[in-house]
Formats: structure tokens, C-alpha cells, sequence
């Protein structure tokens, strides 16, 4: 796992239910001067699930809106 990647899910993780568009977490965990597009967050969220195996589904897509961290119980 990265560095981005693990920031990307301490992010999440600190904020569970709360739901984040791609711009925001590009914002928030790359910085406001990060030169990459917003697919950047795409990219480390499908390898962050495939890292993370079964635990992946936690990591949430909401279609048109973005991605949220759900704690299942």
C-alpha cells in the first residue's frame, strides 16, 4: 500500500458515514496543488479494495455523489 493510499484510508476511516466527492478527497489528502485529474482517486480507491480484500467493502461508492468509509457491524 502506499503512502497516498494509506492517507487516502485514514481519511475515510476518521470519517466514517460522512460522504466525500472526488474533488474533496483529492483536496484534502493530495493537497490543493496536486496536478493529477479527480480519476487519481478512483484509481487508489479500486486498489485500496482489492489490498484490503473483504475488508474493501467498507469503502463505499455512491454513485454521483462519491465515497464514504461505512463501519458494518
Amino acid at each position: 500500500m502506499t503512502y497516498k493510499e494509506y492517507e487516502l484510508l485514514a481519511f475515510l476511516m476518521a470519517n466514517p458515514g460522512q460522504i466525500f466527492n472526488r474533488e474533496q478527497l483529492l483536496n484534502r489528502v493530495w493537497g490543493y496543488d496536486f496536478e493529477g485529474t479527480t480519476r487519481t482517486v478512483d484509481t487508489h480507491i479500486k486498489t485500496l479494495r482489492q489490498k484490503l480484500g473483504d475488508e474493501g467493502r467498507h469503502i463505499v461508492t455512491l454513485i454521483r455523489s462519491g465515497y464514504k468509509f461505512e463501519v458494518v457491524v
